[in-house]
């Protein structure tokens, strides 16, 4: 494996925080979900993450410094740290033995350093209807696990759920880091949200607003029938009690429909000259306030 600094493109003095931001840049680019069949971007992936593994970890990144260990994790026979235990079997006490037997005996005397994994980052995007009800998901982390999501209902933009012990792994008995999987939703052409409430729109005819009646509406729970009442104007707004977001422990939201009336497409000749008569006969403003310019 190469040096994780290169595969990075990081110099040796990075702060943790250029090191992250340049590794989550190359893990989106290389990703293998958006390169499908393509093996050489997930081999770089998998060094990409490799590299990650080392340089996000301070205890593993020192060790990597003063080459103690390799580009892959693993502890250099021939390192400082290595020369300076077998340098004191040298002496009379050592005498005799082979450095293969003081080796091991060193190693039962002073075994690897127990280091914790580091966590993985990963971004989901969900459609707007999945947020609100809940969902299950599979995708694949930086450390290439193919992981199960389970999407709560009521689930916001921006939230992170935290898959415990997903991350990289420790070592010499260190804790698995966490796999922190952050939920951006989609908007949706019909519905809006607040809180556990639910918004949308819904266009109606003329007769409809007018002489009132049933019409279907959709929910995020699916259709359901809507009585429009009797002169209902452009801004009305109906409520569906429960159709909103519902969560497990018993919560539950409402749906909110504003009507909007709409003309008929095709305006004939009659439908115009009954307009003009009838507000010869029954003239009104729809505004409460004039203007005395039009504007521009």
């Amino acid at each position: 494996m190469r040096d994780p600094y290169s595969i990075l493109g990081v110099p040796k003095n990075a702060s943790p925080v250029s090191i992250k931001k340049e590794y989550h840049r190359l893990a989106r680019a290389n990703h293998p979900d958006s390169k499908p069949g393509d093996r050489l971007a997930e081999n770089r992936f998998k060094e990409i993450s490799g590299a990650y593994n080392i340089l996000s970890n301070p205890t593993r990144r020192k060790k990597f410094d003063a080459g103690e260990i390799d580009a892959s994790g693993n502890e250099k026979a021939g390192s400082a740290g290595f020369n300076a235990r077998h340098s004191k079997t040298t002496g009379t006490a050592a005498r005799g033995k082979s450095r293969f037997e003081q080796f091991f005996k060193d190693r039962q005397k002073k075994p690897y350093v127990k280091t914790n994994g580091a966590n993985v980052t990963y971004t989901l995007h969900v459609p707007f209807v999945e947020a609100a009800l809940g969902a299950n998901k599979t995708v694949r982390m930086a450390n290439n696990k193919s992981l199960k999501v389970s999407i709560p209902a009521a689930t916001k933009d921006g939230q992170v759920l935290r898959l415990k012990d997903q991350g990289m792994s420790g070592t010499c008995g260190g804790t698995d880091g966490d796999a922190l999987v952050e939920i951006k939703v989609s908007p949706d052409a019909l519905f809006s949200r607040k809180e556990m409430d639910i918004f949308s729109e819904i266009p109606v005819s003329i007769d409809e607003a007018v002489l009132g009646g049933r019409i279907e509406a959709q929910t995020i729970h699916g259709t359901v029938s809507l009585k429009v009442p009797k002169n209902s104007n452009s801004g009305t707004r109906l409520r569906l009690k429960g159709r909103g977001i519902k969560t497990s422990d018993g919560l539950s939201g409402d749906q909110y429909v504003t009507l909007k009336v709409m003309l008929p497409e095709n305006q004939d000749k009659s439908f115009v000259d009954f307009v003009r008569k009838w507000v010869k006969k029954n003239p009104y403003s729809a505004r409460k306030t004039k203007v005395s310019e039009a504007a521009e």
